[in-house]
């Protein structure tokens, strides 16, 4: 099904850009008769339910009138990426800002923090121990920690350490 995906890919990318959105992943499987086509888009600030619906109608047009599915039947599907994505191109990372993390570099080592700020190279951590730098080529997996608290962030967009570190449970 990779060439398919391919293909599917090449059709779909111009259209996805044109509404500022990013192809996160295309994944073709059999489905019996039929192929599922899974497609995932994101963008900074993420998408909303009626964004993805209207992407799906625009995206289900273009597909019928490529021929990158050929004459087999399909079934579409459109969605962002959960949480448990791990965190792999600098975008995932900028997208994070403010948010819990689980690093696992390529020694092993692990580390958590929450997600500061992040360049195309690096990404800058608080954690227990303080500020800490993160080599992106040094990562081999990096998960958002699910939470069910909110962090405030100041006006500049920055995450207030203060409060990040706080106990929950403590008024």
């Amino acid at each position: 099904m990779g060439a398919v995906a391919d293909r599917v890919e090449r059709a779909l990318t111009p259209a996805v850009a044109d509404r500022g959105l990013d192809l996160e992943l295309v994944d073709v499987q059999p489905a019996g008769r039929r192929r599922l086509v899974r497609v995932l888009v994101d963008r900074d600030g993420g998408i909303s339910l009626d964004e993805v619906a209207e992407l799906s109608h625009l995206l289900s047009e273009v597909l019928d009138a490529s021929d990158a599915m050929g004459d087999q039947p399909y079934v579409l599907e459109v969605s962002s990426p959960g949480v448990d994505r791990p965190l792999t191109l600098p975008r995932h990372w900028r997208r994070a800002k403010g948010r819990l993390v689980n690093v696992r570099g390529s020694d092993g080592a692990t580390l958590a923090g929450r997600v500061l700020s992040s360049t195309d190279l690096d990404a800058t951590l608080l954690t227990d121990s303080g500020e800490r730098s993160v080599l992106l080529s040094n990562v081999a997996l990096a998960t958002i920690e699910l939470e069910f608290t909110h962090v405030p962030v100041d006006r500049d967009d920055q995450v207030d350490s203060d409060a990040a570190t706080a106990d929950p449970t403590e008024e």
